[in-house]
């Protein structure tokens, strides 16, 4: 994707790679954040996150907890998960299992968007907060934002874009928390439901080459198939699946 291409989806013009605003490293932090929120991303998080805030009110769990489980896990399924299984009652091991369980599908993100991030001179601790902010949406706005980053700078850039995310998603709890009262339960679920499909159109929207479009309609086609097993991890065999036979595909158009 080029330049212009980015920007037509991305209303924030980034600086040239060799613009002086990149020498400062507290502008490419700012840079990251109005990144943040300038993307149509953010309107997704604030929806999701107002119902995960209402489903937290009416668990029982209080304002602080909800606030501080979403700077904790910083992923709307997980969260979730979290509140539902301490809810019914189960033990503190057996929910954080539960969500490790469910954060395992970020670390193939977190793999493939560190190493966008590191130079020769980069200490593994500067990449720690990167790690735990690479969450879906983060990781879509990577791909697309870090090539319009200079290496060196993309750090405090991805910390501005993440932490920006994540306080927005801390606002949008504490107001959906406060009118769970006054929203009903089914706009609850459909705004949960508005995360998965925004990811899945701006992913569709990033594919560009044949490989990347090949996996994904794979996906989609045995998503409903691999459901049918009752494995509980559907999204995983299939998304493992279609991604290999879409590399396979794409080696041997390469041999050919």
């Amino acid at each position: 994707m080029n330049r212009n291409d980015s920007s037509r989806f991305f209303p924030l013009a980034l600086p040239a790679l060799d613009s002086p605003k990149w020498q400062s490293t507290s502008t490419a932090f700012g840079l990251g954040v109005k990144s943040a929120l300038s993307s149509i991303l953010a309107l997704v998080l604030f929806g999701t996150f107002i119902g995960v805030g209402a489903f937290a009110h009416d668990t029982g769990f209080t304002l602080g907890w909800a606030v501080a489980s979403t700077m904790l896990v910083w992923a709307g399924p997980a969260q979730i998960i979290l509140i539902s299984t301490s809810h019914a009652g189960a033990t503190l091991l057996e929910s954080a299992l539960a969500v490790t369980i469910s954060a395992i599908r970020l670390l193939p993100m977190v793999v493939a968007v560190l190493p966008m991030m590191r130079t020769p001179q980069t200490k593994m601790r500067q990449l720690a907060l990167p790690a735990h902010l690479t969450a879906v949406t983060v990781w879509v706005e990577s791909f697309r934002l870090l090539p319009h980053v200079p290496r060196e700078r993309r750090i405090v850039f991805v910390n501005g874009l993440g932490l920006a995310l994540v306080s927005l998603s801390c606002i949008a709890v504490t107001i959906g928390y406060l009118l769970a009262a006054n929203l009903p339960p089914l706009l609850s679920a459909g705004v949960l439901a508005l995360t998965p499909m925004t990811f899945l159109l701006s992913t569709a929207r990033n594919a560009q080459r044949l490989v990347d479009k090949l996996a994904l309609a794979l996906g989609l086609v045995l998503f409903p198939l691999v459901q049918l097993l009752h494995t509980g991890v559907d999204i995983m065999i299939s998304g493992l699946t279609a991604g290999t036979v879409a590399y396979g595909v794409h080696r041997w158009r390469k041999r050919a």
